[in-house]
């Protein structure tokens, strides 16, 4: 448990750690009849054959995979899925002299990780602000220190690095800072998103966003990521999930996030009382 509501676990998966890459999530059951999640990769090893994750208890279904032991099994496990990172594409040549930025929110350090580790593996900078409400819920800290070139911590409350929100430090960064970056990506809760959004289009930086949190059944079959990017429909799970901030209408995609929310937290519910809670 990284925090009392996240968990991290790593999951024996030789073929999908094989081929798995930077930006892609993949899709569990607890059980047969169990619904899929979508989680993002935060970290694979094909030497080990292992994928790892990490999970947010928020409903029925997430609750049951914090709750898992050391040892026990998921029904089944189903990816790599998505498409990468744009910068996976890239030559040597190409990446070389670039400077990246990444701006994570929450749970959203988790999938940053796997980014800012295969930029640092090919000598590519990159710089990294983290956000959270409390020093008590960041997560990766040293994981991030070690891949990356400056960690920049903010929380709500102060309790951690800079008072404040991650929009006001990557503001601060370029204009009192001087520093200078050619690409950002955010990823973290779509509010966040969006404002980091607004804050790169007033400093002129190019910004990559991670519509993962739309995702429910994975395959484009259900319509739940349906987000409108560039003026047309777009489905995050196959054609994502990250895309050009500017290019997303947050506003729908925060409509639709919420769509479903009574119902989840009524299943949590129902599931915590079976439970014994």
């Amino acid at each position: 448990m990284l925090t009392p509501t996240i968990c991290r676990m790593k999951v024996s998966a030789p073929r999908l750690a094989s081929s798995a890459q930077p930006g892609q999530f993949l899709i569990v059951r607890a059980s047969e009849n169990g619904e899929r999640i979508p989680l993002t990769i935060s970290d694979y090893s094909k030497e080990e054959g292992t994928v790892t994750i990490v999970t947010q208890q928020i409903g029925a279904s997430t609750s049951v995979i914090c709750g898992y032991e050391q040892g026990e099994s998921f029904a089944d496990v189903v990816g790599p899925l998505g498409v990468p990172s744009d910068f996976t594409e890239m030559s040597a040549e190409e990446l070389a002299g670039k400077r990246y930025i990444f701006i994570a929110g929450g749970v959203g350090t988790a999938p940053v990780y796997p980014q800012v580790k295969w930029l640092h593996e090919r000598g590519v900078a990159v710089d990294v602000i983290v956000g959270a409400k409390t020093k008590d819920l960041v997560i990766y800290k040293e994981e991030m220190e070690a891949v990356c070139d400056n960690l920049y911590l903010c929380t709500d409350d102060g309790s951690a690095g800079f008072k404040g929100l991650v929009t006001a430090m990557l503001e601060k960064l370029v204009t009192e800072d001087g520093k200078q970056y050619d690409q950002a990506v955010a990823i973290g809760p779509m509010i966040m998103m969006k404002f980091a959004v607004l804050t790169a289009k007033k400093l002129e930086l190019p910004i990559i966003v991670s519509l993962n949190t739309l995702m429910v059944d994975g395959t484009g079959m259900c319509g739940a990521c349906r987000v409108t990017v560039a003026g047309k429909t777009r489905f995050a799970c196959v054609e994502g999930p990250e895309f050009n901030g500017y290019d997303v209408d947050f506003d729908e995609a925060m409509r639709r996030q919420g769509m479903y929310r009574s119902e989840e937290q009524e299943a949590d519910h129902k599931c915590k009382i079976g439970r014994g809670r």
